[in-house]
């Protein structure tokens, strides 16, 4: 392990006011947001899809980094280029999601583990020799009756900083997504109780493993109230919950804090990370950045439809939303943006 090769790169994935491109979507997650758009689900159309993505013009203004699946870190463009070679040449870092999604987890109703940690360092060594220089793994913690609960936070917790460990080993930034999902009733009061908890075990495993703090990055949910609970607090609010409760829970030793946008709106994810950056970008020690994949791509999809002739529209539609959320970054992203591109 290259301490100050994985510093440096983890800073240099939050640096200028820029974020992460999620499009690390496994195929049956990519077939149902097709088929929710009547895009045929096929491997041809993934990977025009996934063009689309990797060359629309600019991207590289606001995007460091590109989380790619492991279909997609194989694929090249119609003219024979592979896919991360046309990031590399953007200047996009190259990343991999390495988990291999959530399961049951036995003896807990209601509740999930990630799995993915058998083989992993082989899988970590061959994506290395194709160019990958961070990686991804997504756990996940749902609020209901009585969850989640102490077992399953723990469990996560360990697989997150287990993975962190082999990732850093290897050579390769890891990406810590612990996410506290927005479906259901619950209030804003108590995504932020679940949210706490789970950050401060997170954090005591990465210590306990032994996992470089300044060669990682955090991504996680804003704390947000349920989709269905009837009380849907202002954007401010949700700024001042997130950060006090990050400010309780994450070391200052972490570059960059790479929210994910968990299902919320492209606007509303923008206007909450920006409203964060207005008033605390100059008062916490970590970049408030992004790690979006609907809230990027979902514009662009719905006009690209899987027809050829609508690609460069499509691509426009990426570019700006990618730019507004480095506007986020910086503070400077209004809801005026919205109606002057429209």
């Amino acid at each position: 392990m290259n301490q100050q090769q994985l510093i440096e790169t983890a800073y240099a994935m939050v640096a200028d006011d820029k974020g992460l491109l999620a499009m690390d979507e496994s195929t049956p997650t990519c077939h149902k947001r097709f088929a929710k758009l009547n895009i045929p689900q096929t491997e041809e159309f993934r990977r025009d899809y996934r063009e689309l993505l990797v060359t629309t013009p600019g991207l590289n203004e606001a995007i460091s980094g590109a989380i790619l699946f492991d279909e997609t870190i194989r694929q090249q463009t119609k003219d024979g280029t592979p896919f991360i070679k046309v990031l590399q040449a953007a200047g996009i870092i190259p990343g991999i999601k390495v988990d291999k999604s959530t399961t049951p987890l036995a003896g807990f109703q209601g509740e999930k583990i990630t799995q993915g940690l058998d083989g992993l360092r082989e899988r970590l060594e061959e994506y290395v020799q194709l160019g990958a220089r961070f990686a991804k793994w997504r756990a996940v913690i749902t609020i209901g009756e009585a969850i989640p609960t102490p077992g399953c936070m723990e469990a996560n917790a360990h697989l997150l900083a287990r993975y962190a460990a082999l990732s850093q080993e290897a050579g390769l930034v890891p990406i810590v997504e612990p996410e506290v999902l927005m479906d259901g009733p619950h209030t804003l009061r108590r995504c932020y109780e679940v949210t706490e908890q789970t950050l401060r075990m997170v954090f005591a495993q990465l210590s306990a493993q032994r996992v470089l703090l300044e060669g990682m990055i955090l991504k996680p949910n804003m704390v947000v109230p349920g989709l269905d609970c009837p009380t849907q607090n202002s954007i401010e609010e949700v700024a001042d919950a997130t950060i006090t409760c990050f400010r309780r829970t994450v070391p200052a030793a972490v570059p960059g804090v790479a929210f994910l946008s968990g299902g919320q709106s492209s606007e509303l994810a923008s206007a909450r990370l920006n409203a964060m950056n207005v008033k605390y970008k100059s008062r916490v020690p970590w970049a408030l950045s992004f790690s979006f994949a609907r809230a990027i791509q979902q514009p662009g999809m719905g006009i690209w439809g899987g027809d050829s002739a609508n690609v460069e529209a499509a691509q426009k539609a990426m570019y700006h939303r990618a730019r507004c959320n480095r506007d986020a970054r910086r503070g400077e992203y209004t809801a005026e943006m919205e109606s002057a591109t429209a």
